[in-house]
């Protein structure tokens, strides 16, 4: 992989905490505080994790005020210090920007166009700029004056993932000496009416891997990283990506692939891209959105890879806890790993900690069997210094990250 790529703590704002630390309390302790029952438009009820209004701010330099600027705003001030920094360092045209979402607007265009269809007219505030894919890459471009490659991943529930990897790959050819990588999307109206549409919206808290699941919950988050070639200075907590993996099956504009052959092989490329094997990984965060189809197709994946194993793989998925945040998610899971990495570090193996699956425990006989650490359940773990992060999206853009110290 040549040289190390370096991630500094994130920026976190989701349902289970309005911080890193917090996020970090909430998944080792099984909170679910921020899974609320929500109403649509088309008023069905859902839970969903939502982040509270009233911790939400304007955003200091958008063109235009909406729910995914205010989200990514509070998280990018949390970071803001690291951003200064390797500006400093390397110049503003030396750091790039890279962010995965799947959200174009929606709040401003699901009301623009309900005005359209009534009066045959946009109101005469909307533009279609609020659409572009690129918006939420170009705040930050333009917040922090900056200057490298500006870039925007849309690959549905991998799209954060996607955009660490990219990220990855301009430190590593030297397009870029820092990158702000990470994501940002939130539980709209017509992501919530959408995946209901598809039948896929569970109708109690997400519950993976169960023999009792019945689908997802949704989620709404922003994570974001300083990325690096040159190790953070002073004492910052710190994690490398060591590796990762992509593949992509498009086996279906929606369903995986069911023998989970894509997510196999892009778990697969990240250990050999970390010169790593399978016995190397101490904890796995799993996709685990609680579908039939995904979590089937994941837990045969894992066993192909992991199953040969002498100590099976701890894993767990912390969806119950956040939802499933969609194009945020892989960042999101790449910062539990984070947490579970630094928080880790020193610990004898009695008082390791790693993040809870909130689920009734009822694994599904029909998967392989899958060693998920469980709320009030030891997780056994002698050390946690490898994590693999899975995000497997809608037609199989599959993405693993493997983190370490």
């Amino acid at each position: 992989m040549g040289a190390s790529v370096y991630l500094s703590k994130p920026g976190v704002l989701c349902a289970a905490g309005s911080n890193a630390d917090e996020l970090w309390n909430s998944v080792t302790d099984g909170k679910q505080d921020g899974i609320r029952k929500v109403t649509a438009l088309n008023g069905k009820t859902f839970f969903a994790g939502r982040i509270a209004d009233d911790v939400l701010c304007k955003p200091s330099s958008a063109r235009y005020d909406m729910r995914i600027m205010r989200i990514e705003e509070l998280c990018l001030r949390q970071i803001e210090s690291d951003i200064e920094r390797v500006k400093t360092l390397y110049g503003a045209e030396k750091i790039g920007v890279c962010v995965g979402s799947c959200d174009n607007g929606t709040e401003f265009s699901l009301a623009g166009h309900r005005t359209y269809f009534k009066s045959g007219s946009f109101p005469s505030d909307y533009s279609l700029e609020i659409q572009g894919a690129d918006y939420v890459a170009a705040f930050i471009r333009e917040k922090y004056l900056l200057s490298g490659p500006c870039l925007t991943f849309s690959t549905a529930c991998s799209s954060s993932a996607g955009a660490i990897v990219k990220a990855a790959e301009l430190l590593k050819s030297g397009i870029c000496d820092a990158v702000i990588a990470g994501g940002v999307d939130i539980a709209s109206d017509t992501v919530l009416m959408g995946f209901d549409s598809l039948e896929a919206v569970s109708s109690e808290i997400t519950n993976p891997f169960s023999k009792n699941r019945h689908g997802i919950t949704l989620g709404e988050a922003a994570a974001f990283f300083v990325m690096t070639r040159d190790m953070p200075e002073g004492n910052a907590p710190f994690a490398r990506l060591l590796g990762w993996g992509e593949s992509a099956d498009a086996y279906h504009m929606t369903s995986p692939e069911p023998g989970g052959d894509g997510a196999f092989r892009a778990m697969k490329s990240a250990l050999a891209s970390a010169g790593l094997n399978a016995a190397d990984v101490d904890y796995i965060n799993l996709h685990g959105t609680g579908t039939k189809f995904n979590d089937s197709m994941e837990a045969k994946a894992v066993d192909a890879l992991f199953g040969a194993r002498e100590t099976p793989v701890l894993c767990s998925t912390t969806k119950p806890l956040t939802g499933h945040t969609l194009g945020a998610a892989g960042a999101l899971e790449a910062a539990v790993c984070f947490l579970s990495i630094v928080n880790n570090i020193g610990k004898a193996a009695g008082e390791i900690k790693l993040p809870v699956q909130v689920w009734d425990g009822v694994q599904d006989e029909q998967l392989p069997f899958l060693n998920i650490v469980s709320k009030g359940k030891n997780c056994a773990a002698g050390k946690v210094r490898v994590c693999m992060s899975n995000s497997f999206a809608f037609g199989g853009a599959n993405s693993s990250l493997i983190l370490g110290l």
